[in-house]
């Protein structure tokens, strides 16, 4: 339970995540930051381990992945991390889809990374472009046509996902919903997309049964055939450039602050360009901690940290309970540039989820920290 008292013991700042004097500052938080908390000062860099067995820190490059969808068609994305609340997986289409596909064991909130295209739903058309999040309603049809090479970062929620409580923010929460991007339905005739012989078929994902993941259905008519429909229940886009960051001058504030949909067990943020603390002595590089009841994903779509270029494109794993945090180095020199920047200029997606996650084995041989 929550207590009514923090106390201090041996030497402590001022002020949290500020005026560190040389110390190393450590959270120790329940919740995700939200329950009870212990910020602990330490003399050396807590990340500065060597890790033997499972749960050790992962860092993937996904151009370096080669989900089966690149090269074929008829492919798949390729599952990176699971467990019972939700699927992560990766998709790199590089053509149209030649079937119509229904993930039936949770909703689709899809990342684009990069390329561009289009979707057809059951709800009508959607295109999409980089920064966009696509959120695709659990068994819902769908076919994803490309005008380029299409990089997704694709997370599958047992549950439904929802857009967390505003609190007392009301309607200024950064996810403005009259921003998202809402389809108006259109069939689709009989012979057009693609068929077999007037048959059209559909791709039933599922988790694995008798070691099977997929079932196809045969429809002797377009499955998108649709010609109206009401309801709070659609896909839809939403593009990053849309979120609006809550900030501080004088903390550098958590995650949760920047929650943009949950379900149960799993929870998505978008980290985006804002204006960097500016009150001198301020930490401006999030704090080491080691996400107590949370595993960590963080994909880094692009941008830079006060000069630093961010690796597009690389997807990395902190288990719950092992420290992780920019190095020291890293730190240091944040406050050495404190003046020379003004602006925060990363864009990094995170996923925090209650559940342990396990890695697929295509994560664990290209794990960089491994060559």
């Amino acid at each position: 339970m929550e207590s009514f008292t923090h106390l201090r013991k041996g030497t402590t700042p001022r002020r949290v995540h500020a005026d560190l004097d040389g110390l190393k500052d450590d959270e120790l938080g329940r919740g995700g930051f939200t329950g009870r908390t212990a910020n602990i000062y330490r003399r050396n860099d807590p990340t500065t381990f060597r890790a033997n067995g499972p749960l050790r820190p992962l860092d993937v490059l996904t151009s370096e992945l080669k989900p089966t969808d690149l090269s074929d068609p008829a492919g798949a994305p390729l599952v990176l991390f699971t467990n019972p609340d939700c699927r992560i997986s990766l998709s790199r289409r590089e053509a149209a889809m030649p079937f119509y596909a229904r993930y039936v064991d949770g909703d689709l909130l899809c990342f684009v990374h990069q390329g561009s295209g289009s979707l057809e739903t059951e709800f009508g058309p959607l295109s999409y472009r980089a920064g966009d999040w696509i959120y695709i309603p659990k068994a819902c049809t769908w076919r994803q046509t490309t005008d380029s090479e299409s990089t997704w970062l694709i997370i599958e929620a047992t549950d439904e996902f929802r857009v967390p409580p505003a609190g007392p923010l009301g309607r200024h929460w950064p996810f403005d919903p009259s921003q998202a991007v809402i389809p108006d339905p259109v069939a689709i005739d009989d012979g057009d997309g693609p068929h077999n012989d007037g048959e059209y078929e559909v791709r039933l994902y599922h988790r694995p049964i008798d070691g099977v993941e997929t079932t196809t259905l045969i429809y002797p008519h377009h499955p998108i055939d649709v010609e109206g429909w009401r309801g709070d229940n659609y896909a839809f886009t939403f593009n990053v450039d849309d979120y609006n960051v809550i900030t501080s001058d004088s903390v550098h504030l958590p995650p949760m602050v920047h929650l943009f949909m949950e379900a149960t067990g799993v929870y998505v943020c978008n980290f985006l360009p804002k204006p960097a603390e500016s009150v001198p002595g301020t930490e401006r590089t999030p704090w080491y901690h080691r996400n107590v009841d949370f595993d960590e994903i963080a994909f880094f779509h692009g941008g830079s940290l006060y000069g630093i270029p961010m690796p597009p494109g690389l997807i990395s794993h902190a288990p719950q309970g092992v420290h992780h945090g920019a190095p020291e180095k890293a730190r240091e020199r944040a406050r050495r540039k404190f003046d020379d920047f003004t602006r925060v200029d990363w864009k990094v997606i995170a996923i925090d989820t209650r559940q342990r996650l396990v890695p697929s084995p295509e994560v664990l041989a290209n794990d960089l920290g491994q060559h």
